[in-house]
C-alpha cells in the first residue's frame, strides 16, 4: 500500500477487523489538548496516541526534546490496540500529517510495513461528511513483535562520522528562518548542522493541505541523486518524520532519522553550528 491514503479508502476500510486508526493530534505548548479533542470527537473505532506520553521517551540532557520511546514499551502499546502482522494502520492528526508520520515512522522502524497517513487528516474526514462519534473503542489486544530496522535512524557519532561524505545529504526540515539562524522559537541555540540543506517539511503538501503526488514529491527533490544517503532532521525529530515519508514517496531509498535532531546536535557544546545558506 502507498503511504498516505484518502479519506474514501478510509471510509471503505475503518471499520474491519484488520484495520486499526490511530488519532495522533497534538500540539506542541498545549499538550493536553490532542487528548481533550480525541475525547470530544474522533473516528469511530479510532485509539488515540500521544505524542510526548507513547511516541516518545523522557527527555534528558541529550537526545533530543522528543527521544525516542522505550521500544519494548511502545510495542505493548500497539499491541493493546491491535496491531499485529497482518494488520494495517492508518494514522491521522490535524497538523499536515506531522503526528501522524512519528507513528508512521515508529511502526515502520519496528518493522511493520502496513502503516499510512491519512491525506488531509482529520479536516478532511470531518469535510468529506463522514461519521464522528466520542465513543471509546474497546481494548483489541494482539501480540506485536517488533524487528528493529535499525538501518532507518543514525545516532549522532555515527552522523559525525559520515556527515561530511560526499555520498551523505543532510536534510533539515524546520522553517528556512530556523535554518538560517534567524530566529529560534523553541530551542536554546539557532541555526543548522554545517553542510544540511533546507526543505521545510511542509513543501510536501500542496496549498490544500493535501500530499504532493509521488511525482510532485520527486520534482521537489529534484536536484538530489537516486543512491545518496539521506539523513533527515528537524528540531526534535518529529516533523522530519513527513519529509522521511515524501522521499519514500518520491522513490528515494536511503533514507535515515536522525532522530534527536538539531535539539540534541546542541545539546554537545563541541558540535558546530552554521547559520545562513549553504
Amino acid at each position: 500500500m502507498r503511504n498516505v491514503v484518502d479519506v474514501a479508502w478510509l471510509a471503505d476500510h475503518y471499520e474491519r477487523r484488520d484495520v486499526v486508526v490511530v488519532d495522533c493530534r497534538f500540539a506542541l505548548g498545549k499538550p493536553e489538548s490532542g487528548q481533550a479533542e480525541y475525547a470530544e470527537d474522533h473516528i469511530p473505532g479510532a485509539y488515540y496516541l500521544d505524542l510526548e506520553r507513547d511516541l516518545s521517551g523522557p527527555v534528558m540532557e541529550h537526545g533530543g526534546r522528543h527521544p525516542l520511546p522505550d521500544l519494548g514499551a511502545l510495542s505493548l502499546k500497539v499491541g493493546e490496540i491491535g496491531v499485529e502482522a497482518g494488520v494495517t494502520v492508518v494514522a491521522y492528526d490535524d497538523q499536515g500529517g506531522a503526528m501522524a508520520s512519528r507513528l508512521w515512522w515508529l511502526l515502520r522502524f519496528l518493522g511493520h510495513g502496513q502503516v499510512a497517513v491519512l491525506d488531509g487528516g482529520y479536516k478532511a474526514w470531518k469535510e468529506a461528511g463522514l461519521p464522528v462519534t466520542d465513543e471509546l473503542p474497546h481494548p483489541r489486544q494482539a501480540t506485536f513483535s517488533p524487528k528493529v530496522q535499525r538501518h532507518m535512524m543514525i545516532a549522532i557519532q555515527e552522523l559525525k562520522e559520515r556527515k561530511d561524505s560526499p555520498d551523505v545529504v543532510l536534510i533539515d526540515s524546520r522553517e528556512p528562518r530556523r535554518y538560517l539562524g534567524l530566529e529560534e522559537p523553541i530551542d536554546k541555540v539557532a541555526g543548522h548542522i554545517p553542510g544540511a540543506r533546507n526543505y521545510f517539511w511542509k513543501g510536501s503538501l500542496g496549498e490544500d493541505g493535501r500530499w504532493l503526488s509521488p511525482e510532485a514529491q520527486q520534482e521537489r527533490f529534484g536536484e538530489l541523486y537516486p543512491n545518496d544517503e539521506l539523513i533527515v532532521y528537524c528540531g526534535s525529530g518529529v516533523t522530519a518524520c513527513p519529509n522521511v515519508l515524501a522521499l519514500e514517496e518520491a522513490g528515494f531509498k536511503k533514507v535515515r532519522l536522525y532522530a534527536g535532531s538539531w535539539s540534541d546536535w546542541i545539546s554537545y557544546e563541541e558540535n558546530p553550528i552554521a547559520v545562513g545558506e549553504e
